[in-house]
């Protein structure tokens, strides 16, 4: 039986020889099986590229393909589950946050025969800065229920799944990749492995909070249309205020020969207010709209995921 590990990299020069090295360790400990490494270079900037050219020329179970540019991680895994040739397969961070040591527990766990994938979550998130785990939680609180898909809090790509369960991703070749709810979406029976965080071994993360905001936003895009239906009620919401703000005008014309500067002053400001809340709902709901039908522009245009620079692979797929 072989065991494929993908590895997405990008600028991981200062963790890639010793998460290699715990690799490595770990992988002679489960002898009985056959692993294929398998790494993404996703167009690093530093010398992770020349690294892994340098550990596949020792190891011949290392397979690499180079991107021509960064297309992202979900590009990335998404070249890897293509591209993957084990009976089983992983995803894995080369920043050692996703323990090696782990693969052991998840691979009893999984030829238990009860599952289909073994998947990580964290407990904790200590190291992390309090707000951004703050918002991680919400939005893996707003993920869980604005739609349909499993989705826990904490949960890491780092998951061990059959190769059934791989097909399945590949044959989801939607350009907008949100792994985790792909994950979800296409069902199996997954079970979950709690561990406690680790921080980086070397290196800082290449998600600040802005490009982590995106990436949730793309998420609640792609699996949910309760934004769409936010922006309906919205409207129903607007039709009653206008229906009231105009017996409520009624009301003022009636009586604004008792009070008329002062009458019309207030009316003036509730008009202004009305005007301003309305405005600013619309350009909301514009936005909204404007978010989904940008991505069916990015399907229509049907460009490949990633592009191949170089590669080990005789018979890389390219999509």
């Amino acid at each position: 039986m072989k065991i494929s590990l993908i590895i997405p990299c990008y600028n991981e020069e200062t963790s890639l020889r010793p998460f290699y090295e715990e690799l490595n360790r770990v992988s002679k400990e489960m002898d009985k099986y056959e692993f294929e490494i398998l790494f993404i270079d996703d167009g690093s900037k530093d010398n992770t590229f020349s690294i892994i050219k340098e550990l596949a020329e020792s190891d011949s179970r290392i397979v690499y393909i180079s991107f021509s540019k960064n297309f992202g991680k979900e590009a990335a895994m998404y070249a890897g589950f293509c591209n993957v040739t084990g009976d089983y397969a992983a995803v894995m961070d080369a920043d050692m946050q996703d323990p090696p040591s782990l693969l052991p527990k998840m691979l009893e766990m999984l030829n238990s025969g009860e599952y289909d994938s073994v998947a990580t979550r964290r407990v904790t998130r200590k190291g992390e800065p309090v707000l951004r785990s703050f918002f991680a939680n919400c939005f893996y609180k707003i993920m869980h229920r604005a739609s349909n898909v499993d989705i826990v809090s904490g949960a890491r790509d780092f998951r061990l799944m059959k190769r059934e369960m791989v097909d399945a991703i590949v044959s989801m070749c939607e350009s907008n990749r949100f792994s985790k709810a792909i994950f979800g979406w296409i069902g199996f029976k997954t079970a979950w492995l709690p561990f406690e965080n680790v921080e980086r071994v070397a290196g800082t993360s290449k998600w600040n909070f802005f490009s982590l905001f995106k990436y949730s936003i793309d998420g609640i895009i792609g699996f949910s249309d309760t934004p769409l239906k936010i922006s309906y009620l919205f409207s129903i919401l607007l039709m009653l205020g206008s229906l009231t703000s105009l017996g409520f005008g009624i009301y003022e014309g009636v009586t604004a020969a008792s009070m008329p500067d002062v009458t019309n002053l207030f009316s003036l400001l509730i008009i202004l207010s009305a005007v301003l809340f309305v405005g600013s709902v619309s350009l909301l709901t514009l936005g909204i709209l404007g978010m989904y039908i940008s991505k069916v522009y990015g399907e229509v245009k049907n460009r490949p995921h990633y592009i191949v620079a170089q590669t080990n692979k005789k018979d890389v797929v390219r999509k």
